[in-house]
């Protein structure tokens, strides 16, 4: 018999509750907010225009980053005679997901030590997302006419509903995450609308570094929303765009997926070692399954295969043999982990500067917020006559929520901006 709380009974078949389905508001036939933006950017032909809406880690001179290391790796394949290119298996290089999930999962995890566990590599985050959206409606036999609910945060990235959407989840639907005056998570109001989510809901939850907002939940704080789901037979689906970026330690910042692990639950973990290693056009991504029997495994996993030869067929090579190779490699790791780090501690170090800076002009408000959130990430708490002030009078773009990449703020910016805000909120006083 299955466990109260397990998604999937013994035949494997989704637990389908009563809930009726709903189309979210997020549906938007022309582009998420994040893609306008860029547009109405690229149209900007103003001289100080500032984007901060983007995904990806700059450095200091506004670029993209690379790490020495990964450029060293891939110097040695280029000139290694044993590396022929040939396309990979299909649910990906088995050193590549091996790795990972050892250091996401821990190597003593107990459903590592069941053999409950299986993980897919997929060509980036978004595939990861939507091969476990594909699963959770084929798992094993289940019925096409599942649609959900699946309970996003609010706010979230716009473009998890549409991949969900895109695999058949029609019931899609938010939980409360960021609070405008407190300026941070607001734990009560997220276990108030999960406690009206029905059983067996799916709930994606950010392990770390949330997008957009960069604020993250305590460990006490996570203990007590494993334990309130497990009693609510709420099955998570983590999500890890970033992972490694927030503490620069890619096995803490999984540390919420370990503990889900640990009480027994199943899971699903969709993540992305593109921002952590700077292999932006290698697109690595990872899925992790931890199924509550281990008799399902092969089952799943033969699902799981059969979805992805329709999606994608094969998963890149280089990017993940690249990873692959710095985890197997203790001197690899220490390299790659202190170059890491190192991107992390700018992220905070920009995070103080524009603190003191808002500070220093007498900005209305508490900032201290902007450093209480890690990651790339970060929500300002400006509302949106702040942000439209931005775009349109100083010609700085950043999401309608209030939120930037704290990595495109660099030396050569940093005061505009903080004079910009400063006007912004004065002005809406």
């Amino acid at each position: 018999m299955s466990r109260p709380g397990s998604c999937f009974n013994e035949k494997g078949v989704k637990r389908n509750g009563e809930a009726t389905c709903c189309v979210s508001v997020l549906s938007d036939p022309h582009g998420t907010p994040a893609t306008r933006l860029l547009s109405a950017f690229r149209e900007d032909t103003h001289g100080k225009k500032i984007y901060l809406a983007g995904k990806e880690f700059y450095n200091e001179e506004g670029k993209t980053f690379g790490l020495d290391i990964v450029g060293k790796i891939k110097q040695q394949f280029n000139t290694d005679p044993t590396i022929c290119p040939a396309y990979p298996p299909s649910l990906g290089l088995t050193g590549f997901t091996q790795q990972v999930t050892d250091v996401t999962l821990g190597k003593s995890c107990r459903a590592l030590v069941e053999n409950r566990v299986f993980s897919v590599q997929t060509p980036g985050f978004t595939a990861a997302v939507r091969l476990g959206a594909e699963l959770l409606r084929h798992w094993h036999g289940v019925s096409d006419d599942w649609c959900g609910p699946v309970y996003l945060s609010s706010p979230c990235d716009d473009s998890l509903a549409n991949i969900f959407r895109a695999a058949g989840v029609k019931d899609i639907r938010r939980y409360s995450y960021w609070d405008d005056e407190k300026r941070g998570v607001s734990l009560e109001k997220l276990l108030e609308d999960l406690d009206e989510a029905p059983e067996q809901s799916v709930i994606v939850l950010s392990a770390s570094a949330h997008y957009p907002t960069g604020a993250d939940l305590s460990q006490n704080q996570w203990m007590s929303i494993t334990q309130f789901m497990m009693k609510r037979q709420l099955f998570p689906f983590f999500v890890l765009p970033a992972q490694g970026l927030c503490h620069g330690d890619l096995k803490r910042d999984a540390w919420p997926v370990q503990y889900c692990a640990s009480q027994g639950m199943e899971l699903l973990c969709a993540q992305s070692l593109s921002h952590c290693f700077g292999l932006y056009g290698e697109a690595v991504g990872h899925l992790v399954c931890i199924l509550e029997q281990n008799s399902l495994l092969l089952s799943v996993q033969s699902q799981a295969d059969k979805i992805v030869r329709s999606l994608w067929a094969q998963p890149s090579d280089t990017g993940a043999r690249v990873v692959a190779t710095v985890l197997s490699n203790p001197a690899h790791f220490v390299e790659w982990q202190g170059e890491v780090k190192h991107l992390v501690e700018r992220c905070m170090l920009i995070r103080e500067i524009l603190r003191q800076k808002l500070r220093l002009l007498g900005t209305p408000g508490c900032w201290d917020h902007l450093t209480e959130q890690r990651g790339l990430y970060c929500c300002a708490g400006l509302n949106g006559e702040q942000v439209e002030y931005l775009t349109n009078r100083s010609h700085i773009y950043l999401l309608p929520s209030g939120c930037l990449n704290v990595s495109a703020i660099n030396g050569r910016n940093l005061d505009y901006i903080a004079e910009s805000i400063h006007l912004a909120v004065s002005a809406s006083l």
